[in-house]
């Protein structure tokens, strides 16, 4: 008992995926199974790394 308000929130999620109408771009998809970045895969300058404020400076990823 008590599952009506999972089971009919299961219900109404399985039914949006079913019937919503959503554009697909599988060029994308494709690029991002293969592995294939469309992004500069270049090492990140730390000082121009926008977590580098939080990184703890006695820790060196080497």
């Amino acid at each position: 008992m008590g599952r009506g308000r999972a089971k009919a929130k299961q219900t109404k999620v399985a039914r949006d995926l079913k019937y919503r109408t959503h554009e697909t771009d599988f060029g994308a998809l494709a690029k991002e199974l293969h592995g294939e970045d469309s992004h500069s895969t270049s090492e990140v300058d730390p000082s121009e790394d926008e977590w580098s404020d939080y990184a703890d400076p006695r820790r060196r990823a080497d």
